[in-house]
């Protein structure tokens, strides 16, 4: 277990603004549950979501990096929530997943080349000796804007993603699992990003606003 609370190049949990953010989301809060709950609100909700990053840039997959900028996509807001949570003592690693998504924006899609979405990020936690899958990826405003209801973590059940969204309408399925990882395998990620995703690399310099088209 040792191995999963240790700061990584990605998971970098020893870095001083980093631990000072989760000191100050868990101040005041005991037990690992109790903890583990509102580092994950501070992540989920403090960080907004952004796909349209440059992704040639390994800083979008630092959690240090990510906390500084204030947005990221799910694989850094789970690094994250992984360092964050090795920082106040809770061990952490991040997962992963390919999944197809059903409600995203037409210019996401486009450069995608589609609804089907490799590496999706979760991160989970080990709380009272079980291990717990969480996703802190989309914010409350974001969801409020997509008319998704926030997705919740109580500490105890796997939180992946509703399957379902406000409406009733189908979100978000699950295809293939890709296990869980000490550190963010970037290296593996990034190739297959340009491999399938290569208008969404090529465009990531020049940015978007993801919130104003999913609300559009």
């Amino acid at each position: 277990m040792t191995d999963f609370l240790q700061p990584t190049e990605f998971i970098d949990s020893d870095n001083a603004k980093l631990r000072a953010f989760a000191e100050k989301a868990v101040g005041g809060i005991k037990g690992a549950k109790a903890r583990a709950i509102a580092l994950y609100h501070a992540v989920r909700d403090s960080i907004a979501y952004d796909p349209y990053l440059d992704y040639t840039d390994r800083d979008v997959f630092r959690a240090s990096a990510v906390l500084s900028a204030g947005r990221g996509f799910c694989v850094g807001k789970s690094a994250l929530l992984a360092a964050c949570a090795r920082a106040v003592g809770i061990p952490a690693r991040v997962g992963f997943a390919d999944v197809r998504n059903h409600l995203n924006s037409k210019r996401l899609r486009e450069l995608v080349g589609g609804d089907t979405f490799m590496w999706h990020s979760y991160t989970e936690l080990n709380i009272d000796g079980a291990w717990v899958k969480c996703t802190p990826a989309f914010d409350r405003v974001l969801c409020g804007r997509a008319h998704i209801a926030p997705l919740e973590f109580d500490g105890v059940h796997d939180s992946l993603f509703h399957p379902f969204d406000a409406a009733g309408r189908r979100h978000m399925e699950y295809l293939k699992d890709r296990g869980t990882f000490e550190d963010v395998p970037v290296d593996a990620l990034f190739a297959d990003f340009v491999r399938h995703y290569p208008k969404l690399v090529e465009s990531g310099k020049a940015g978007g606003n993801f919130r104003a088209e999913v609300a559009g």
